[in-house]
This record gives structure tokens, C-alpha cells and sequence, in this order.
């Protein structure tokens, strides 16, 4: 393989991977914006869409697609179930305290899915087949479309949820003002609900999407969760359109450094770059800064 076929090699497995951090990172923006904490479990549920899709496939005799759209509403059904027993009993649901609340919830979720589902790697066939395709002399698996697409399905249908119906514009005045949003009526325990719902929702797409590519495993959640989160950080925290913009860099980043370099560095060189924003833009590359009042 000459060295640009090698390069849109890179560039698409970066976009690929770039994707599901983009997914990720808007669990994590979601939950952020209606609670101003940071859900640590979003990572896991992650691995649970995975991990029960496979299950439902391999065990139950699932069709793919059934096996995919019920893994996702199972783990949605997950997050509203964890905020409900964890969260909503909370007199004062203080940000810190739900921050590290969400670490129990990883935790417990990522051992009931190694009790339940067991520890080994598991996953279920591409969507389209496993037939690459060539492209500028690269070749190109299936999925990887499938996953740019999802992605990019995800970001429109979630900005019209925020911008066209009357639950998003709910979670948005939750999101800029808990006690004013109260005072208009609006129910804002039902909105932080409604939040984790979406968070989990994500992660659960996020699984199912990318398991034919890299199998999936109990303990595979932590890596993705805190990639998402950087992306998520890269971006912008709290912004949409930051969340894309950072989870496709850091996976263009890692791609790149990972296939002319070395793998080991893949890591390092994309948490050098978040560091290095964070520097210089602690707001992200699309968040807005805050300015002190006098």
C-alpha cells in the first residue's frame, strides 16, 4: 500500500473511531448541561450495548437488528432507571456529589454486566458484510461507513430534539437555569431524568455500532468513557457541535499518530493535544468562556 492510499486508510479508521467518541461525548454533554456534573458511567453503558446485543444475538437468537435496537433500549431504559435509585432520591443533588455517584454507578454496571454476561470478548457480524471496499486504494470495511452515518444521523436528529421540541427546549432551561426553569412550572427532576435517558441512549448506539469492528468486553467501557470525555473537553463541555468537532479530531489524531508512528504513542500524543487546548482554550475549541462578574 503506497503512502496516500495509507493515509485515507488512517484518515477513515480516524473519522470511524472519531465517530463513537463524538457519541460519547454527547452523553456526556447531555447529563453535564442539566446536572453540571460529570457522569462517569457513560463509558459503560457504552460496553452494555455492546455486550447485550451480542448476548441477544448469539444467546437469544436475535436478528441483528433486533438484537441492535433492543440493546439500545435496554440501556436507555438503564440510565432512566440508575438516575431514578441513585440521583432522584438526592435532596440536594449537589454537581460533585453526582459526579462521583456516576463512579458507583460505573462500577456496579460494569461488574452486573461481567456477572450477567460474562468476561470474554464477544461480538456479532457487520451490519453490511465483511467485504471491504476500495477507496483511493485503501480498503475500507463496511462498518466503518455504518458508522459515519449513525453518527452523523445522531448529531441532526439530537440538535432538532433541542431546537424543535418542547421536551429539548425543557432541557435546555433546565440547562441554563435549574431555579428559574422551576419557576416557570417545569419539572426539573423529570428533565434530569429525561437527561441520563439520552445519555445512556448515546452510549448504547455508540456500542452497538462499533462492536462488529472491535468485539467488546466487560472491561472495555473505562477506555471509551474517558476518550469520549476528552473529546467532550476538546470540544467544548455543554456544546453539540463541540462534541463533533472533538471526537473526530482526537480520532483523526490517534489514527494518524498510531499508523505513522508507533501505536504506543496513539495515546499519548491525543491527550497532548487535549492538554494543549486546555492550556490555551480551557473552554474548549468551541465552548465560550466565562467572564467574572465584578
Amino acid at each position: 500500500m503506497d503512502m496516500s492510499a495509507q493515509i485515507v486508510q488512517l484518515l477513515v479508521a480516524g473519522l470511524t473511531v472519531g465517530s463513537i467518541y463524538a457519541i460519547v461525548a454527547v452523553g456526556f454533554n447531555v447529563i453535564f448541561k442539566s446536572t453540571d456534573a460529570i457522569n462517569f458511567a457513560q463509558g459503560e453503558w457504552v460496553m452494555m450495548g455492546g455486550m447485550v446485543a451480542a448476548a441477544c444475538y448469539a444467546v437469544g437468537q436475535l436478528p441483528l437488528w433486533l438484537s441492535c435496537v433492543a440493546a439500545v433500549l435496554l440501556v436507555a431504559l438503564a440510565g432512566g432507571l440508575s438516575e431514578r435509585l441513585v440521583i432522584h432520591p438526592l435532596k440536594k443533588p449537589a454537581p460533585l456529589l453526582v459526579t462521583l455517584l456516576s463512579i458507583g454507578l460505573a462500577i456496579c454496571t460494569k461488574s452486573l454486566v461481567m456477572l450477567g454476561l460474562g468476561k470474554t470478548p464477544t461480538g456479532y457480524p457487520a451490519f453490511s458484510g465483511d467485504a471491504p471496499l476500495s477507496l483511493a486504494g485503501a480498503q475500507i470495511p463496511p462498518q466503518s461507513f455504518w458508522v459515519m452515518g449513525v453518527a452523523l444521523v445522531f448529531m441532526l436528529a439530537t440538535h432538532g430534539f433541542f431546537e424543535r421540541t418542547l421536551l429539548g427546549k425543557t432541557l435546555r432551561a433546565t440547562a441554563i437555569d435549574r431555579d428559574a426553569a422551576a419557576l416557570v412550572g417545569i419539572n426539573v427532576r423529570r428533565s434530569v431524568t429525561v437527561a441520563f435517558v439520552l445519555a445512556a441512549l448515546a452510549g448504547g448506539i455508540a456500542g452497538v455500532i462499533i462492536t462488529p469492528l472491535t468485539l467488546t468486553s466487560y472491561d472495555h467501557g473505562t477506555m471509551l468513557g474517558f476518550k469520549g470525555f476528552s473529546a467532550a473537553m476538546l470540544g467544548g463541555l455543554g456544546s453539540l457541535q463541540g462534541a463533533l468537532l472533538g471526537g473526530l479530531l482526537l480520532g483523526v489524531v490517534e489514527a494518524l499518530a498510531g499508523g505513522l508512528l508507533s501505536s504506543h504513542f496513539k495515546d499519548a500524543i491525543s491527550f497532548i493535544l487535549l492538554l494543549l487546548v486546555l492550556f490555551y482554550r480551557p473552554q474548549g475549541l468551541l465552548g465560550k468562556a466565562e467572564i467574572d462578574k465584578v
